[in-house]
């Protein structure tokens, strides 16, 4: 087992030697390490590997999710530069050189271990960097496969394997040691997983709760919105923190909105039924505050429902609840990180946006939400208000929102939050975030102005 100072030593040597690559060598370095870990032998090994290891999810929503994540990043990167001269704007005299940051430490979750691997490896080497990931304590079988089959990868081009490692270290000396000595965190995982790297010293990429929540207006299609809520609820059994937690449908389509989701396998929960539901759903942890019971998380329908004691049609694939007003007092405001949705009934737009509002205040500030509808000035509402990172309009929001062929979001698993969320960015994080950037400027005509060009309509409208 390596220290982290030796495994510090060779990701340092490894970045030094792809420091002059030119774009092409780094470019077929990210093509290299993408395709083991979107080759369909690689990922169906991996999936499965994640799946049985951690407990979360399942294998066949993990193989799409590898396809879509590591495919969206290498879309992303393909012609892009990121080494050298970026750009240059003759007018203000400005070029942009990019350089890389160095050694990146990144720190996995356990509802996603592989994917995220994946795509992240490649966003960081795509700037000629270095990286060290920190596996979560629930994947490092599947995590150590997916970093050997990318070091085969940087072998195939005679890249140095070390600027792929995966840290050796137990313990929580060792995460914090590997912390403080990178020049970069990226951290996807739990509040106290972020809060730590923020805590660390070393500049960081967090991310904020999730707690996603889609309107579905008037004019929604509605049948549609029902379908792709399903499909994104139930994929992975909801590990992405994308997952939309709750739906708030208007009252002119409520009913009809409902109907299309038992349609798409969901099962109203009520009654005594939903009690129990939520009594399993949220237990007291050992630091005495009620907290998602771990036995629930990423898990199918049917599990839940036999952990809680309830009976449910066989073929459920989505539990449904009724929320209820003051939305503090119910439970299922929460993010549930299962396939567990909470439906809403509003009024209209308005009293929809502000039950929306009241969601995502009391849990996943800044994360995003969405909306089934046409009309703009809903959607520019949203835009103009909420305290939101990202808007999803008419989409799947755990394909939507960390990029997707059918949008032109960055492709990533880690979803920037804005200080709304306690992070840094609002952006999704991907290749970019991975480059420090070179100013050169030149002189040029200088500006000057006048008070009058300054003031003068100024104090026309207030006085001098």
């Amino acid at each position: 087992m390596k220290s982290v100072k030796e495994q510090m030593e060779l990701a340092r040597k490894a970045q030094a030697e792809v420091s002059n690559y030119t774009q092409e060598q780094i470019d077929d370095v990210c093509l290299a390490v993408g395709w083991e870990v979107y080759e369909d032998n690689n990922i169906a090994r991996l999936a499965h590997m994640a799946a049985e290891e951690t407990g979360y999810g399942n294998a066949e929503s993990k193989i799409i999710k590898h396809k879509r994540k590591v495919g969206g990043v290498l879309h992303d990167i393909r012609g892009a530069k990121s080494v050298g001269l970026m750009e240059r704007d003759e007018a203000t005299g400005i070029s942009k050189f990019a350089k890389p940051v160095g050694v990146v430490c990144a720190i996995l979750p356990a509802t996603n271990p592989t994917a995220t691997c994946g795509g992240k490896a490649i966003s960081i080497l795509k700037g000629r960097n270095a990286v060290i990931f920190k596996p979560s304590s629930r994947a490092v079988k599947s995590t150590t496969e997916t970093v050997e089959m990318m070091r085969a990868g940087l072998r195939k081009v005679g890249a140095p394997e070390n600027l792929i490692q995966i840290l050796e270290e137990p313990g929580r000396e060792g995460i914090n040691e590997l912390m403080r000595e990178a020049d970069l965190i990226v951290a996807t995982g739990s509040g106290q997983v972020v809060r730590a790297a923020y805590s660390s010293g070393t500049p960081a990429y967090g991310v904020g709760q999730g707690n996603a929540v889609a309107i579905v207006a008037e004019d929604a299609d509605v049948a549609q919105a029902a379908t792709m809520i399903c499909g994104s609820k139930l994929f992975d059994y909801a590990t992405s923190c994308s997952s939309e937690n709750a739906a708030i449908a208007v009252e002119a389509v409520y009913d009809a909105f409902v109907a299309e989701l038992k349609k798409n396998h969901c099962h109203l929960v009520a009654g005594e039924d939903r009690e129990k539901l939520k009594n399993h759903m949220w237990k007291l942890n050992a630091r005495g505050k009620y907290a998602l019971n771990p036995d629930i998380i990423a898990k199918s329908a049917a599990h839940i429902a036999r952990g809680a004691g309830i009976a449910i049609p066989e073929g459920t694939d989505i539990l449904l609840v009724e929320g209820t007003e003051p939305i503090l007092d119910d439970r299922f405001h929460d993010e549930k990180i299962s396939p567990v949705l909470a439906v809403y009934k509003a009024a209209d737009f308005r009293d929809a946006y502000r039950i929306l509002v009241e969601l995502t205040d009391t849990v996943g500030r800044g994360h995003s939400c969405g909306i089934h509808t046409w009309k703009r000035d809903y959607i520019d509402f949203l835009g103009a208000n909420m305290k939101s990172s990202r808007i999803t309009v008419r989409q799947a929001m755990s394909a939507g929102n960390g990029g997707h062929p059918f949008n032109r979001m960055p492709s990533t698993a880690t979803l920037g939050c804005g200080t709304w969320g306690g992070n840094i960015t609002t952006e999704n994080v991907h290749w970019r975030h991975f480059i420090n950037v070179t100013w050169v400027n030149e002189p040029v005509e200088p500006w000057s102005f006048s008070d009058e060009e300054m003031w003068g309509d100024f104090w026309k409208r207030h006085g001098k």
